[in-house]
């Protein structure tokens, strides 16, 4: 399978009041991914990095510039948004099974519960379940149609750090039992740290690539707040212009 491309030349939203003007969201923006590479987007809020993922997704086809997927059949993609988005008159083993359209063995789909620590709740409601176990149940279901490529819009947005912390570490637990080619966006600078085989910075609108930037991190280093704490010191260093975009 084949790097995937990412080449938008113009995204612009008309301005309804004053119909000649138009508001340009990314200008010439232009990056790669690598077969089950993990790459963080990381960019201020309302830069356009939802938008970027909704383009990639074909939720939005209103752009100038190409997006060339891995293979040569039609590209599976797995999205999971900010919001969970758990269907409250099914419970979370059902939620799961909807998402694939082609079934899921039942051992797999008991395998990626059992990773996430969601086997006791897997015949609860969505209303039963806390925000952080509902997020687990948007990833299993992401990562359950085996996707070609996984987009992932701040999935840990509102979690408490502990919270989150846990999630995160169960996330890369899956992601290398199940490699996957992941986008990830987020505005958390030691989250990406923890988590990405690169980082790339996004400016503010016109939204563009600042930096591309390798993380050399070990998985034993990226379970300790030291490690990720010292590289995030290094990178502000080396890189002032990024403080600007957190």
């Amino acid at each position: 399978m084949n790097d995937f491309l990412i080449q938008i030349h113009n995204k612009t939203y008309p301005d309804k009041q004053h119909p000649e003007r138009a508001h340009q969201a990314i200008y010439n923006l232009e990056f790669n991914v690598a077969q089950h590479e993990f790459v963080c987007l990381v960019g201020p809020s309302g830069c356009g990095k939802t938008t970027l993922l909704n383009i990639i997704a074909g939720l939005d086809t209103q752009f100038d510039g190409q997006i060339v997927l891995p293979g040569t059949k039609p590209a599976k993609i797995g999205y999971v948004f900010q919001n969970p988005r758990l269907l409250p008159w099914h419970t979370v083993r059902e939620n799961i099974e909807l998402a694939c359209h082609e079934g899921i063995d039942a051992r797999i789909l008991d395998d990626l519960l059992e990773t996430m620590q969601l086997t006791r709740v897997q015949q609860s409601y969505p209303e039963h379940l806390s925000l952080g176990m509902s997020r687990r149940v948007a990833i299993i279901r992401a990562f359950a149609i085996n996707p070609d490529i996984l987009l992932m819009d701040e999935p840990f947005v509102s979690l408490d750090a502990p919270t989150a912390r846990q999630v995160r570490q169960l996330l890369m637990q899956l992601w290398r039992q199940r490699p996957h080619t992941v986008l990830f966006v987020t505005h958390d600078l030691r989250e990406a740290i923890a988590l990405a085989d690169r980082i790339i910075f996004l400016s503010n609108p016109p939204m563009h690539v600042v930096r591309d930037i390798p993380i050399p991190l070990s998985a034993k280093q990226r379970l300790q707040e030291s490690p990720i704490e010292q590289f995030r010191q290094t990178l502000l260093s080396q890189y002032p212009d990024i403080a600007r975009l957190l």
